[in-house]
């Protein structure tokens, strides 16, 4: 047994909301109190905390734990304009090997005016080197020539089913993907090993503690699923994770008999993720009505109620409840509707009522507010991104802005939150967050 003592313990417990010392033993809490417990267990280690706060572990209730750990080791883009870019490319290019690919993650072209970036633009720094910049958002990608012919795209590629490939007058691709887009370019981009993540991870699980973050809900692919059984089988997690499912693996889960929930301590299965729409960065997300800036555009809708229902059926029917990204209101609405027959569902055949989600919520219809609570859908929602949306927000939504990142609305609904960073989109660190929020 351990105690920490001498401590400003915040223990979230109404009836003693602070504490001085705590017990520790086998991985559990097995008291609270004050002095008295270094009494009481006599024979405990005991460590005098020199009156530092402490607090009990946070949990990221939406990451990408892959993305975050590249995200630290390729060149970041989240600066204010496409010079500033360009220029990082550059520098980069300078040191890399003969045909190595280059990439960075953060760029958003709202922060210059909205003008796409492109192909053209990174060829002036970059001819030689495939170059392939993730934008904030992760919903789209910025490439140069190099990349675009490497992965085969040209005037004559079709966009891909959910995705699309931006264009010029004269029906050339600009180097701009979105959504399902570009899976073109990323296939063909040297893939991490499952071992090499690993050890990534034990270093970015690191970083995370010292955020003050003892756990989160991870959304990235199989390979970092890969990653944490090895970290887990090895005794070096130390970190809960709740692993979603990629929709692509539904029927490979269902076969297995996999269920949410299943695992141990510190990783199990979470939810299969499916995606109903896009972001609004990228003009992607799926709206009722176009966006200010481009009236033709209504974003992309991924999924409608039809298909959240009979994907639904598969997975509950199994146990694997979902978790649905949704951004735009139109992509809320058919969530939500294909949520209201899944119900039904459930209860007709005396299914377990699941913990589905939407994750997002971004921008909601006033009418649809009050319906996640009705359905006993969770809304995980991400504060630290209000800060970057909300001029751009304004900009691309005009008064439709005013039901963006509804939190107070939809808690006044007593719609259950979880709140998390969506990193690398935003800082893991959950405390910008809960200033944010």
């Amino acid at each position: 047994m351990k105690i920490l003592h001498n401590a400003r313990i915040h223990t979230l417990d109404t009836e003693r909301p602070v504490a001085a010392a705590i017990a520790l033993q086998d991985g559990r809490i097995a008291a609270l109190g004050g002095d008295e417990l270094m009494v009481a267990f006599d024979r405990a280690d005991c460590e005098d905390m020199g009156g530092q706060v402490i607090l009990p572990g946070l949990t990221d209730a939406h990451i990408h734990l892959q993305e975050y750990a590249l995200s630290l080791k390729i060149l970041d883009c989240e600066v204010e304009n496409k010079d500033k870019i360009l220029q990082k490319v550059a520098e980069a290019i300078r040191r890399a090997s003969a045909g190595e690919w280059l990439r960075g993650h953060g760029w958003d072209q709202n922060t210059w005016g909205g003008e796409w970036p492109t192909a053209e633009d990174l060829d002036k720094v970059s001819q030689d080197h495939p170059v392939y910049l993730t934008a904030k958002s992760l919903h789209a990608s910025w490439v140069n020539s190099a990349a675009l012919k490497l992965a085969g795209i040209t005037s004559s590629t079709p966009d891909p089913i959910n995705g699309r490939i931006l264009k010029d007058a004269s029906g050339n691709p600009t180097g701009i993907l979105l959504e399902e887009a570009v899976k073109l370019v990323e296939a063909i981009i040297p893939a991490m090993s499952a071992e090499a993540l690993a050890d990534d991870l034990q270093q970015v699980i690191a970083r995370l503690w010292r955020m003050g973050l003892t756990g989160v809900h991870d959304f990235d692919k199989n390979t970092c699923f890969q990653a944490l059984e090895i970290l887990n089988q090895r005794g070096h997690l130390r970190f809960r994770v709740v692993k979603s499912i990629q929709f692509e693996m539904l029927t490979q889960a269902i076969t297995l008999g996999l269920r949410s929930g299943f695992g141990d301590d510190f990783l199990r299965l979470g939810s299969v993720k499916l995606f109903a729409d896009g972001a609004l960065g990228p003009h992607s997300a799926a709206l009722f009505e176009s966006y200010i800036d481009d009236p033709q555009n209504r974003g992309i809708l991924q999924l409608d109620s039809d298909h959240i229902y009979e994907q639904g059926r598969l997975a509950t029917g199994s146990g694997l409840s979902l978790a649905v990204h949704a951004i735009g209101d139109r992509a809320i609405h058919e969530v939500l509707d294909g949520f209201t027959r899944l119900r039904a569902y459930e209860s007709e055949h005396k299914l377990p009522a699941l913990r589905h989600r939407i994750e997002h919520v971004q921008t909601i219809q006033p009418a649809d507010a009050g319906r996640l609570k009705a359905l006993e859908i969770i809304a995980s929602m991400q504060p630290s991104q209000v800060p970057s949306d909300m001029v751009k927000a304004d900009r691309l939504l005009g008064k439709r802005a005013a039901f963006t990142y509804a939190f107070k609305t939809l808690l006044d609904h007593q719609t259950k939150i979880a709140f998390g960073s969506d990193a690398p989109v935003e800082t893991p660190n959950p405390f910008i967050g809960v200033h944010a929020a």
